[in-house]
């Protein structure tokens, strides 16, 4: 599974959490507490929140919080970044990348589906230099009770293709939880707005020559009726995406 990097690679000293946001006015709160709480191997943490242009309420309630910032001071540095409509995850992550600072970059959604306690499982693999680029998968050690079949083998399926055209031996390449050493995701070129950032990402990196590895992590699925927002166009798309940039 993993494309080898010889050079030794230095130390990271920080890692910057980017969220997009769309229309979490529910969720986003107490995802942010716990991203604030998570231990990250003691590395200095950055959080940086990009609302893409929500309409229900979100966008108002992150800048109540962003102005409360400039009054705030500790040990997590903030950022909070509008778009001024909805472009897409892959569009707001471009976003929130181009405002990272940290030595190591991890996505993290804005619902509860994954859990940030595992962040220590995933900077662990690059502190110790034997990953450039972690994938957290929920299905390395098979299908999650919280996951559903149809979502599950949807999954297994574009990771199936992704690996035929990348031949890396990833278990789950649509997985939120992506981590990357900040200069190996600056060699890649992002295009996609929507969910092609899962697929298009992936066959970028794996043409680098950099490690790739996974760890397993955990994770509690919602239904689109709980607020998730992929749905079968974006399986097409994904499918498209993969065969693109193959």
């Amino acid at each position: 599974m993993s494309l080898t990097m010889s050079r030794q690679q230095h130390p990271p000293e920080s890692v910057s959490v980017v969220i997009p946001v769309y229309n979490e006015r529910d969720t986003w709160r107490e995802l942010l507490a716990r991203v604030a709480a998570a231990e990250t191997a003691g590395l200095r943490k950055q959080i940086v929140m990009v609302d893409d242009g929500s309409s229900d309420g979100t966008s108002q309630q992150l800048q109540t919080f962003a102005d409360e910032l400039k009054d705030r001071s500790g040990q997590v540095d903030y950022k909070v970044i509008f778009h001024d409509r909805n472009q897409g995850k892959g569009a707001a992550l471009r976003t929130g990348f181009a405002a990272a600072e940290g030595d190591v970059v991890i996505v993290q959604d804005a619902d509860l589906e994954y859990d940030p306690d595992d962040y220590s499982k995933l900077l662990k693999p690059i502190i110790e230099d034997r990953c450039d680029v972690v994938y957290g998968s929920r299905f390395q050690l098979g299908r999650t009770p919280d996951t559903y079949w149809s979502n599950y083998l949807a999954n297994r399926f574009l990771t199936f293709l992704s690996n035929l055209t990348t031949h890396l031996k990833l278990t789950d390449m649509e997985t939120c939880y992506k981590t990357f050493r900040r200069e190996v995701l600056g060699r890649v070129k992002l295009k996609q707005n929507r969910f092609g950032f899962e697929p298009e990402v992936t066959a970028k990196i794996a043409r680098l020559g950099v490690r790739v590895c996974e760890v397993p992590i955990r994770y509690v699925g919602r239904s689109r009726r709980e607020g998730k927002k992929i749905g079968w166009r974006d399986g097409l798309k994904a499918i498209w995406c993969i065969f693109k940039y193959a």
